[in-house]
């Protein structure tokens, strides 16, 4: 659990990011949640856009990819969020 703020923290750095990944019309599946998994390994910090044409909300699937791969829901604003969680074998974060 985060406190308020590690998540202002991760806030700022998230400033800086691009989205790395776009939820569209595909909707979410385990192939999309396994990459997700894999760029949170390696690092740390995603942010992730959902578009127009999805069938889910920004926050239906904050919450279903936080709950599959164990991450931190960091921040949400319209339709991009953030998620976080440290690396088990490279930690580049440090709050």
């Amino acid at each position: 659990m985060l406190t308020s703020k590690q998540r202002a923290s991760l806030r700022a750095i998230a400033n800086e990011l691009t989205p790395i990944f776009q939820i569209g019309k595909g909707g979410l599946n385990e192939n999309l949640v396994t990459s997700i998994d894999e760029a949170l390994e390696a690092r740390e910090l995603v942010k992730i856009t959902i578009l127009d044409s999805a069938d889910v909300t920004a926050k239906e699937a904050l919450d279903y990819i936080a709950e599959r791969t164990g991450a931190e829901q960091v921040q949400l604003i319209g339709r991009k969020f953030v998620l976080y969680r440290r690396s088990e074998d490279k930690p580049r974060i440090i709050l």
